[in-house]
This record gives structure tokens, C-alpha cells and sequence, in this order.
């Protein structure tokens, strides 16, 4: 018999997992999670109850007394039922991921499944999906929401990366790198800085920057609408210090 389509707003399955912490029944996890003061070890699931007959049996696929099928998709490592999403087990990750399989790749030093496309094509920072996502400081390892690699090699929800991209943030939480190619804006930063003069007590005044892009330490003019990185052509700096004033001119003979 297929799955019957119900479940919660976060499965479709038949069934309700007991949970092993408390001996209450949910539809998952989540909704356990959300009921109560503790969390439920998914891996420790030993029972579940089917939830057209009511029949309390070991976790499985199908129901020993109704044949309805609990999930299209049945992990029993993690116990998860749900319809199919291509999902699949990742060993190393030790977790199920939505795929399908052949579109993604287990990065050993970042610890997590990625697109194929950034198979050698991204920067490995050691373990990365073990922090949590530093705009809603929420897991993303064992996240239902997608990663989102950043040029610097953090992670972010999509959704967070989304966020913070129509709010205009263009910076990476963590490390202030740019967090993707910013040589449009630059140009634009360019002109604009070119069509507005600063008034003549500042014009040859100049400040001490970092870059927050190449890590450089130079000295550079000032400007109110943004210091431009002399190494690498970068507006993502910070001030060094104080505005240093123009030289005094010579005094008259």
C-alpha cells in the first residue's frame, strides 16, 4: 500500500516516532523539539506507530498489521520517513541529505556534502558545517534549510545568504571578506568618488586603512564616501587611525 499523505509541516509520513527520551509519540523530531524541554536523539528511535491502524511496532518501512507504506523514503539510520526527494545517507556526514546522490560530493575537510560544481571550485575551511550560521545562529549541519558556501569558504543558511543580500550586506559575518565579486560595484564607487570632490581642507588629506579583502595596511586618501584598498582596488576596508592632515605648505621666504 503507498504512504498516505500525511504527517506534519515538516514530513509527509504515516507514522509517529516514539521517542526514546520521554516515551512520547510525534511525527518527528521538530515537533517534538518544539513540545517539549529536550530534544529527541533521532538515532535512538526504536518504535514507531502507524497512523492509519495505531499499531505500535519497531521502526520499519512498512506496517506489520496494515501493509501501509510509512514513507516513500525510509532511512534506518536516522529514521526518517518522507515522500522522495531523491534523498539519500551520507556515511561521513552521518546524516541523510536531499539530493539526488550523483548532484553532490562529501567534502573530507569541510565535513559536508556540496553541489558537484564546487568539487575543487570552493575553500575548505576545516569542519566548517559544525558552527552554527552566524546570521541566525542556528545548526546548519543538520539543518532541513540548504548552505550557502561564501567566496571566503563560511557557511550561511540560503536563506540567511538571501536575507542578508536584499538588505544590501555584502560582507561575510565571520571574516568581513567580500562575500561575492565586487568589481562592479567598485567601478561604480570609482565614479561616483571622482564626481564628488571633498571640500579643500580635506582634499589632500590621507588615512591609514586595512582591507578587509587582502588584509593590506596602506595609507590612502580620504574620502567620506569610502577609502579604496591600494593592493587590491577593495572599498572593504576600515580606518587605521586618525585622518592624517595634508603637509603644511612652505612657509614664504
Amino acid at each position: 500500500m503507498a504512504a498516505s499523505e500525511t504527517g506534519c509541516d515538516h514530513y509527509v509520513r504515516s507514522c509517529l516516532l516514539k521517542a526514546p527520551c520521554c516515551g512520547k509519540f510525534y511525527v518527528c523530531r521538530l515537533c517534538h523539539d518544539a513540545e517539549e524541554n529536550h530534544q529527541m536523539d533521532r538515532f535512538q528511535v526504536k518504535e514507531v506507530k502507524c497512523s492509519v491502524c495505531n499499531t505500535v511496532q519497531k521502526a520499519q518501512q512498512v506496517c506489520k498489521e496494515c501493509n501501509v507504506k510509512f514513507g516513500d523514503y525510509y532511512c534506518d539510520v536516522c529514521h526518517l520517513f518522507d515522500k522522495d526527494k531523491k534523498q539519500y545517507h551520507c556515511q561521513p556526514c552521518g546524516i541523510c541529505r536531499i539530493g539526488p546522490r550523483e548532484k553532490y560530493f562529501h567534502c573530507t575537510k569541510c565535513n559536508l556534502c556540496l553541489v558537484s560544481d564546487l568539487q575543487g571550485n570552493h575553500k575548505c575551511v576545516e569542519n566548517v558545517s559544525r558552527q552554527n550560521c552566524p546570521v541566525c545562529m542556528e545548526d546548519i549541519h543538520t539543518s532541513r534549510i540548504g548552505a550557502h558556501v561564501l567566496r571566503c569558504g563560511h557557511l550561511l543558511h540560503k536563506t540567511c545568504f538571501e536575507d542578508m543580500c536584499k538588505t544590501g550586506a555584502y560582507r561575510c559575518p565571520l571574516c568581513m571578506r567580500s562575500a561575492w565579486n565586487m568589481d562592479e560595484y567598485w567601478g561604480d564607487m570609482d565614479k561616483e568618488i571622482s564626481q564628488t570632490p571633498m571640500p579643500s581642507e580635506y582634499q589632500d588629506a590621507t588615512v591609514k586603512i586595512i582591507c578587509n579583502d587582502c588584509q593590506c595596511h596602506c595609507t590612502v586618501p580620504f574620502h567620506v564616501l569610502g577609502m579604496k584598498c591600494s593592493n587590491c582596488g577593495s572599498y572593504n576596508t576600515a580606518q587605521d587611525g586618525g585622518l592624517e592632515p595634508p603637509p603644511a605648505p612652505p612657509a614664504p621666504q
